[in-house]
């Protein structure tokens, strides 16, 4: 890599850092980065999770020092997304990208009126919340996680609609365990792409140290600032995701 590259490379992961711990989508500006550096598009989607692992293992210990989760509160939620991240990374289907763009940009609009709508639902958690997830939520995570083996560009905002709307966590709480789950699916999707030998590992590191400094910058002000701030900050990256997938810009 030439000096160029790398600093530019930290710089996108700063910042897809940042996105992705306090909403998600941020692999939207890596992947087309890694593949505009000349990896295919599987190595980049693979190598991209290096960056994601390394991210969330800086968030997640930015949120458990701030005393905002415990491990208990996200490991039954995370195990059903495990299981189908290692399905949606060892998935090889014929699929039309464009028409799947399509699909989920339609959804992160109707999430974004429905966040605009109903702010109420975002900002304050369940006063009790069960301790183990009934069937509805373990199916619902295990199709996100899916997802995020898959191809893993806004997963963030499914995991947060089903932690918010799914299992009644405050947007915060909701943030600090959603760190929690992509960091544990993630380790097992790396091992899927690693197995098949589609990781770049320089490129993967030097995006990981961008990422890493991104998400402490996030966890620190996401605690801050409050659900509020997060909740303008995932309307605006839910408007910008969802303009790019129908192609606007």
């Amino acid at each position: 890599m030439e000096w160029y590259e790398i600093l530019i490379t930290i710089i996108i992961g700063v910042v897809a850092g940042f996105i992705n711990t306090l909403a998600g989508s941020g692999s939207l500006l890596t992947l087309p980065l890694l593949m505009f550096m000349g990896l295919p598009a599987n190595v980049a989607n693979g190598t991209n999770r290096i960056a994601i692992l390394l991210q969330n293992v800086v968030g997640v210990s930015s949120f458990k020092q701030q005393k905002i989760f415990a491990f208990n509160e996200g490991i039954w939620l995370a195990i059903p997304a495990i299981i189908g991240s290692v399905l949606g990374a060892a998935l090889a289907v014929d699929i039309n990208e464009q028409i799947m763009e399509k699909i989920i940009a339609g959804l992160l609009i109707f999430m974004f009126f429905f966040i605009l709508y109903k702010p109420e639902r975002w900002l304050k958690g369940k006063s009790e919340i069960k301790s183990k997830p009934g069937i509805m939520q373990i199916i619902i995570f295990f199709f996100i996680g899916v997802y995020g083996g898959f191809i893993q560009a806004g997963v963030g905002f499914f995991l947060l609609a089903g932690l918010v709307l799914g299992a009644g966590f405050d947007l915060v709480k909701a943030n600090a365990i959603k760190v929690f789950i992509v960091l544990l699916y993630t380790a097992f999707a790396l091992a899927v792409f690693i197995i098949n030998d589609q990781v770049n590992y320089l490129v993967g590191f030097v995006l990981a140290s961008g990422n890493m400094l991104g998400a402490y910058i996030a966890s620190k002000l996401a605690v801050k600032k409050g659900a509020g701030f997060i909740r303008i900050i995932l309307l605006a990256t839910l408007a910008i995701s969802a303009s790019k997938l129908l192609g606007l810009f």
